[in-house]
């Protein structure tokens, strides 16, 4: 049973199809698929901080709204071939330091006078082809189209506990009274006659370069034999009054779908029982899977972002491992007009 008082936090409306989908050009970076949306707002236009898959890897892009609703590609910003060796193959930028509060404007701020985007990046070419480690770029540029990526990596799998050893994932970056939180999911490394494990942990920096895991990680663990008995993954952590709330995606194996818990420290959280995004029906735009969750707020609206997936049909601009339509959509708070 979901807890009483998260309703404020609940988008029971999708909107039921795409709000971005790949090209489905030739050799373009969306090729295949698009994945992992990051909402924000910058001057007064909103982007989404996105991945693109083409059959070789993720290269990141941004698209822009001026309804949240209507995107349109802006152009690309990480991609493949540049970078430090390291990264220069397969990179998804998950998150752009921005404002933590639920009701305020999603809007990025500055470190050391710098824009800050995290991302995490796998050596081969492929889908999610080796331990992804995280990295950092950065950025003056306000059109936010130039980044300049640190030499090292931030945090690599070698250097952690058991259960980030097979790789690290999807980012989530906060400031919170002078002191930054990297939120991320990682996977073991199984038997190989077992199924890996995704779960989330954080590490903490005064200077965003140097950073030092928790000790209590995981802090979000995934619950045997539930609907998040395989992955508690993709961490979207915002702020509404003294409470912290973090979107995230348990899959059990078939389906993933969208989980939230609360905070009220930023280290110590509770997960709600049961998830608050739920697939769709067959032949619905998330039938398959409805997760990896960007939560804004505008004009009193919430607008949960997520990525959908359902089996291909002909017709659809992208077709992703020769089975699957995987796109980009959201759900909201209350009905759109027109929606």
């Amino acid at each position: 049973m979901i807890t009483q008082g998260i309703e404020r936090y609940l988008t029971p409306y999708k909107l039921g199809r795409p709000v971005l989908t790949g090209s489905g050009e030739p050799g373009a970076y969306d090729e295949l698929a698009v994945d992992v949306p990051f909402v924000f707002q910058h001057g007064e236009r909103f982007f989404m901080l996105h991945v693109g898959f083409n059959g070789v890897g993720y290269q990141t892009a941004l698209a822009v709204s001026d309804n949240l609703i209507d995107w349109t590609p802006y152009g690309v910003i990480l991609k493949r071939g540049e970078g430090n060796g390291w990264d220069s193959r397969n990179t998804a930028g998950c998150w752009i330091l921005r404002e933590n509060g639920l009701e305020g404007a999603p809007k990025l701020k500055k470190w050391n006078d710098r824009y800050w985007l995290v991302y995490h990046t796998y050596p081969d070419d492929g889908y999610e082809a080796g331990p992804g480690r995280i990295g950092l770029a950065w950025t003056q540029d306000e059109e936010l189209l130039q980044w300049h990526r640190l030499p090292e990596p931030i945090l690599t799998p070698e250097e952690g506990a058991e259960w980030e050893r097979g790789g690290l994932y999807k980012e989530c970056l906060i400031e919170h009274e002078g002191k930054l939180f990297l939120f991320y999911n990682a996977k073991n490394m199984p038997d190989d006659d077992d199924f890996w494990i995704e779960q989330t942990g954080y590490a903490v920096s005064d200077n965003m370069t140097d950073w030092t895991r928790a000790a209590a990680n995981p802090i979000l663990r995934v619950s045997e034999g539930g609907w998040d008995s395989r992955f508690v993954s993709d961490p979207c952590v915002v702020k509404d009054g003294n409470r912290w709330i973090m979107y995230f995606f348990g899959f059990d194996g078939r389906n993933a779908q969208e989980g939230i818990a609360f905070s009220d420290n930023l280290t110590e959280w509770t997960k709600v029982d049961e998830p608050i995004l739920r697939t769709g029906e067959a032949g619905e735009i998330d039938a398959i899977h409805a997760h990896k969750p960007s939560v804004v707020m505008h004009d009193g609206v919430l607008y949960h972002y997520y990525c959908a997936c359902r089996p291909y049909r002909e017709g659809d601009p992208t077709n992703n491992f020769g089975s699957e339509f995987r796109t980009i959509s959201v759900a909201t708070s209350r009905p759109l007009a027109g929606g």
